[in-house]
């Protein structure tokens, strides 16, 4: 037993007797009598008696807790939950996280994915080593608001874990640029990588490195890593090809070069993020604009039932204010699926108070359905 995760034996009994009857009686064929399950000539009545297929089965229908419960019961559950669980999220845990994790990793080494987001930071750079050490299978990790870890973390995650694709360190300010190029290194295969808040990892060093290693990365949230520039913007765009989201809110130092890098780059993006980047002007929203008709070239009228599928779905030029209602529009204009309809704001432009005359396809239209049949007069 671990922790927060004790309770008492002669609960986790009926607990696990209901779902022993529950999983053999439902899923297996099973009949419920007199408190066993009797399945083809197999008789369940204690805990040693589940096959490891029904308890793999049962270990399916509970929360993480119970899980962790049972790999304490017996060596038979423990191998089954060391061989059934891939997936695994700690972050219900309030207290003595670290220690937990300590515990739990060496047991569970097949996790693919693995949850630690925190209210509080508890981790340490022990854990993520231990993580390494064990679970070289883990594809999806969450560090998020893990204030305590250090670069150490990304070195030992870069050896022990090169099959990574998704990763959130959001929030981590203590790693370095160095330590995340270190990490891309190895960590070829990311898809997914959230560095919102990493004002020390994510810098143009780090983008430069990401666009050189991490060729088929989809999505990268950069909110607030105020260090980053074109330079690093530019890089990503032409090493990055496949980026389908991309977030800059916050990074005030990029201008319309690195739109119109992802523009010319990046035919794939269908989100983009540029909260506050002031620097931004028509030059950037028209070459967004313009890359829909370099994209697809001749092919316009063979995906034409396709339309709405194709381009940007959302974009957030809040605070923008150097941008001007004709570039604008001409954006709304070629991408259909960009809304500024009630109820469907996938256009946020708040702050931008000269924008008020920019509408969507659908808001225009419903505008002229208003005027074409007016409500009678009460």
């Amino acid at each position: 037993m671990v922790g927060e995760a004790k309770l008492k034996s002669e609960d986790l009994n009926l607990c696990f007797e209901k779902l022993v009857m529950l999983a053999g009686a439902g899923a297996f064929g099973g009949v419920v009598s007199g408190g066993a399950v009797k399945m083809e000539g197999l008789v369940i009545t204690e805990w040693k008696d589940i096959p490891m297929e029904l308890l793999l089965r049962i270990l399916s229908l509970v929360d993480d807790r119970t899980m962790i419960m049972a790999s304490g019961v017996c060596s038979g559950w423990r191998d089954a939950v060391c061989l059934g669980l891939t997936y695994l999220c700690l972050s219900w845990c309030k207290n003595n996280m670290n220690n937990l994790v300590l515990s739990l990793t060496p047991k569970f080494t097949k996790l693919q994915t693995l949850i630690l987001r925190q209210d509080k930071p508890q981790l340490e750079d022990s854990a993520v080593e231990t993580i390494a050490n064990f679970c070289h299978d883990l594809q999806d990790l969450d560090l998020s608001k893990s204030f305590k870890l250090s670069d150490c973390s990304l070195y030992a995650l870069a050896h022990g874990c090169p099959d990574l694709t998704k990763l959130n360190i959001s929030g981590c300010t203590a790693f370095s640029d160095a330590a995340l190029e270190y990490l891309t290194g190895f960590c070829q295969k990311l898809k997914i990588l959230n560095l919102c808040g990493c004002v020390k990892a994510a810098s143009d060093r780090a983008l430069q490195a990401i666009g050189r290693n991490c060729s088929q990365l989809q999505s990268l949230n950069l909110g607030w890593c105020e260090n980053v520039s074109d330079v690093g913007v530019m890089s990503l765009a032409y090493g990055c090809p496949e980026l389908k989201s991309l977030d800059l809110c916050g990074c005030l130092l990029i201008t319309d070069d690195s739109v119109i890098a992802l523009a010319n780059s990046c035919f794939c993006l269908r989100s983009l993020g540029l909260y506050y980047c002031q620097n931004i002007t028509d030059r950037a929203i028209y070459s967004l604009a313009q890359s829909r008709a370099k994209n697809k070239g001749g092919m316009w009228q063979s995906i034409k039932g396709r339309y709405d599928e194709e381009g940007l779905r959302s974009l957030n030029i809040s605070q923008c204010i150097a941008l001007t209602p004709p570039a604008v529009q001409a954006l709304c204009d070629t991408f259909p699926a960009l809304h500024t309809c009630s109820g469907r704001h996938s256009l946020v432009m708040s702050g931008c108070l000269n924008l008020t005359s920019v509408h969507c396809a659908c808001a225009v239209q419903a505008h002229r359905t208003a005027n074409y049949f007016p409500h009678p007069a009460h």
